[in-house]
């Protein structure tokens, strides 16, 4: 073996130990005593009324979704309005139609009635 490759090798060991090491350490230094009040849910101290673990909507889900993958996609505008200057008509065209297929998809949503908060 290389001597080259020693402290990779060293590091990739310290690097896995030292996770798996210091879980095992907090297992067994925590004190492990669950009970009725622990496992409860937190509600400042005044006992729940029902039960904490409601369902939510569908739709709760769906924009939250459509949220991330809107916001992911607007990301592509910062680095495009960085350059702008070197891309030139090329560029932006590109992102014309770029913003152009964001535009369709959010109007598609729109008329499905996914952002309607019934």
């Amino acid at each position: 073996m290389p001597r080259g490759y020693i402290p990779i090798l060293i590091f990739l060991v310290l690097a896995f130990a030292f996770p798996v090491v210091t879980i095992l350490v907090a297992k067994l230094v925590r004190p492990s005593a669950p009970g009725k009040t622990k496992l409860e849910a937190y509600e400042c101290g005044i006992p729940s009324d029902a039960d904490t673990r409601g369902r939510y909507s569908i739709r709760f889900y769906l924009v939250a979704i459509l949220f991330v993958v809107f916001d992911v996609e607007t990301i592509f505008l910062i680095p495009w309005a960085i350059q702008y200057n070197v891309l030139g008509l090329f560029g932006l065209i590109e992102m014309l139609v770029f913003l152009a297929i964001l535009i369709v998809g959010y109007v598609w949503i729109f008329r499905q009635g996914a952002l309607k908060w019934v």
